[in-house]
C-alpha cells in the first residue's frame, strides 16, 4: 500500500469540492432569497456521493461496453492478476475486456472485495506481456489504495458543481425578487462561470496525486518501473491514433479512471485532462530505476 500521506492532500481537495458546491448553494440561496437551495445542493451532493459510491464500478463498465472474461478466455490476463494480487496478498478482482482498438486500462469499485479491472482489446494487442505486467500492477494498486472511490466521488461532486452552476446562471439572471429584495445578480453569474473551472481543477488535483502514487506502487509491486514507463509511451501514442469519441459523454465521465488520456488534443485542452503527463510519468519511474538523477 502507499506511504505517501496523501490521505490530509485528499480530504483537503474533496472538501474543495463540497465547499464549492455549498458556495452555489449559497449563492443561489442569496439571489432568490431561499435559504433551502443551501440545502437542497447539500442533498444533491450528498445523494450524488452515495450512489456513487455503490454504483462506480458498474457505471463506469457499462460506459465503456466491457464484458467479463473468464481465465479460458484470457487465460494470461488472469495469470498476471492472480499472480500480483497474491504478492500484495489482497482479494482477486473481477475481470474485464472492452471491445474497443483504442488501448486503455482502469480499476473501478467501491472496495478491493469489490472492485474490477478492465482492459481495452486493443492494449491486450500493442503490450508485450512485460508491459502489461506494469499496467495491471498499476491498476491494481488503484483497487488496493483505495483509489476508485476518491476519484468517483470527485468526479459525481464535479458533474454536480457544473450542473448547479447552471442553475445558478439561470438564478442569477432570472432571480426573484425586485430592487434591493434581489441579490447581486453579478456575484452569481461570476461564481456560476468560475465554479466549473474550480471542479476541474480539484478533480484534476485528486486524480493526478493518485496516479503518480499508483505508478510508484504498482512498479514496486512489479519489480519493474520500466515496463510500466514503456507501456505508457506506447499507450500515448495508440490512444493518440485511435482516441475514443470526445462526444460520448459516459465515455467522458469515465475517463478520469484511466490510465492515459483517451481523447485526442493538445494545447489548452490538455490542461485539463485527468492523467498527468506521460513524460513526467516516465522520468519518475525511470528515477525509480536509477536512469535518471
Amino acid at each position: 500500500m502507499h506511504r505517501h500521506n496523501n490521505g490530509l492532500k485528499t480530504v483537503l481537495l474533496l472538501g474543495g469540492l463540497w465547499a464549492v458546491l455549498l458556495a452555489i448553494g449559497w449563492a443561489v440561496a442569496a439571489t432568490t432569497r431561499s435559504s433551502a437551495f443551501i440545502w437542497l445542493f447539500a442533498l444533491i451532493g450528498l445523494a450524488s456521493t452515495a450512489y456513487s459510491y455503490w454504483n462506480s464500478d458498474k457505471l463506469a463498465l457499462r460506459a465503456m461496453r466491457a464484458i467479463p472474461v473468464t481465465e479460458q478466455q484470457a487465460p494470461g490476463y488472469h495469470r498476471i492478476v492472480r499472480e500480483l494480487s497474491q504478492r500484495a496478498q489482497r482479494p482477486v478482482p473481477r475481470l474485464y475486456i472492452a471491445p474497443t482498438m483504442s488501448p486503455n486500462a482502469f480499476a473501478t469499485g467501491r472496495n478491493p472485495e469489490n472492485s474490477a479491472v478492465c482492459v481495452t482489446e486493443g492494449i491486450l494487442q500493442l503490450l508485450d506481456e512485460r508491459e502489461l505486467r506494469g499496467v495491471l500492477g498499476h491498476e491494481l494498486m488503484h483497487v488496493y489504495n483505495r483509489d476508485i472511490l476518491t476519484s468517483s466521488v470527485a468526479a459525481a461532486v464535479a458533474g454536480i458543481i457544473t450542473a448547479a452552476a447552471q442553475a445558478l446562471q439561470f438564478a442569477a439572471i432570472f432571480g426573484g425578487g425586485r430592487g434591493d429584495e434581489r441579490g447581486n445578480p453579478l456575484v452569481g453569474l461570476v461564481l456560476a462561470f468560475l465554479a466549473p473551472v474550480a471542479a476541474t481543477v480539484i478533480q484534476l488535483a485528486v486524480s493526478r496525486t493518485r496516479e503518480y502514487d499508483a505508478d510508484e506502487d504498482g512498479a514496486q509491486l512489479t519489480g519493474d518501473p520500466l515496463a510500466l514507463a514503456s507501456a505508457l509511451r506506447k499507450i500515448e501514442m495508440g490512444a493518440g491514433a485511435r482516441p475514443m469519441n470526445p462526444a460520448d459523454q459516459k465515455l467522458v465521465n469515465t475517463s478520469h479512471l484511466m490510465i492515459a488520456n483517451p481523447f485526442r488534443g493538445g494545447g489548452a485542452a490538455s490542461l485539463f485532462r485527468t492523467p498527468p503527463p506521460t513524460a513526467e510519468r516516465v522520468a519518475r519511474l525511470e528515477g525509480m530505476a536509477g536512469l535518471r538523477r
